[in-house]
């Protein structure tokens, strides 16, 4: 972004999802120039209330000083940058920076941040941690990784959409980051379920373990927003197995490539699986208590009890940057 610029940028938005559309509101409130695009325009159709400009086509997003990008797949960003319709098509017209807060591997990432910069636009990369509800909180939290200057003049905006923004460094970092945030989300769950289902089966409630668990040393942020759908057995999704998969199958190839050996991940990485293969993959990823409770016999049934899912406030936005 240019000096004339750095103070009111022009900002594009590709992709209203659960959590894009939450994101890209969060900056719309803000007073954020916006515009937005999705390819399913009704998804994007609610922001125009909160003063957003619907755009038509990728195209109409070229003049903007920072396009953000939040879509499910890498295959679906290489289209959206690269295809014949795509962010980056007219070489007349580009973007100032593309910042990507999709979950996608190192190499796509490095690869699209590449064709990016031979383009003449710059590239970071900064993919999330939460969900819809942690965005409508306050609490998402944000890594990036770039160019350190190109981080420097997208962080006002990022604030605007995370608590937290931290810099990982520069080149693929938050990608790797993000993939082991991710296995650590599988594996807590899938530990969750697990303790649960022990405790139940031994005759103690699911929302009575939760509650002692969640003010131990052992609670969090996320067993606490996780209780509620362990509690009333609610699996609306948030984050559903079948995207979970994606993200074990690339924590797995990471550890492959770094020689690093991962076994809980990869015993968990099955039970993942095991929900998808039973057909539940549109499911929030709480399921894994389900199929946790199958496997030991235990019949599950909602329980009628007051939970805080914890998320309630935010906080001030605050930066976290790598010792030197």
């Amino acid at each position: 972004m240019s000096d004339t610029t750095a103070v009111r940028p022009a900002v594009g938005w590709i992709g209203t999802g659960r959590m894009g559309l939450a994101m890209a509101r969060r900056l719309a409130d803000a007073g954020v120039d916006l515009a937005v695009w999705n390819r399913t325009a009704a998804k994007a159709a609610p922001l125009a209330d909160h003063g957003a400009d619907l755009a038509h086509s990728v195209a109409q997003l070229r003049d903007r000083d920072v396009v953000f990008t939040m879509v499910s797949t890498e295959r679906d960003l290489e289209h959206l940058l690269l295809g014949d319709d795509g962010l980056l098509a007219d070489p007349r017209q580009v973007p100032g920076t593309v910042v990507d807060c999709s979950t996608i591997s190192p190499h796509a990432s490095a690869a699209l941040r590449t064709a990016c910069e031979e383009r003449g636009t710059a590239f970071l990369a900064a993919p999330v941690s939460g969900n819809a509800k942690v965005v409508e909180a306050g609490r998402l939290t944000v890594v990036a990784s770039g160019v350190e200057d190109t981080y420097h003049e997208t962080v006002p905006l990022l604030r605007h959409i995370g608590r937290s923004v931290t810099y990982a460094g520069e080149g693929e970092a938050a990608r790797l980051v993000k993939i082991a945030h991710n296995l650590m989300l599988g594996i807590v769950t899938q530990a969750m379920a697990e303790t649960a289902v022990l405790v139940e089966k031994g005759g103690v409630s699911r929302h009575a373990y939760l509650e002692f668990l969640n003010d131990s040393v052992m609670g969090s942020t996320f067993t606490r927003y996780k209780t509620p759908a362990f509690t009333t057995l609610d699996y609306t999704p948030t984050f559903t197995p079948a995207l979970l998969r994606k993200d074990f199958d690339l924590g797995l190839a990471a550890g492959r490539s770094l020689d690093v050996p991962l076994p809980l991940t990869a015993a968990t990485a099955q039970l993942v699986q095991a929900c998808v293969s039973s057909g539940r993959d549109a499911e929030d990823f709480a399921v894994l208590l389900d199929l946790q409770a199958a496997a030991s016999g235990l019949a599950l049934t909602p329980e009628d009890a007051a939970v805080d899912d914890g998320l309630s406030g935010g906080g001030p936005a605050h930066e976290v940057r790598p010792a030197r």
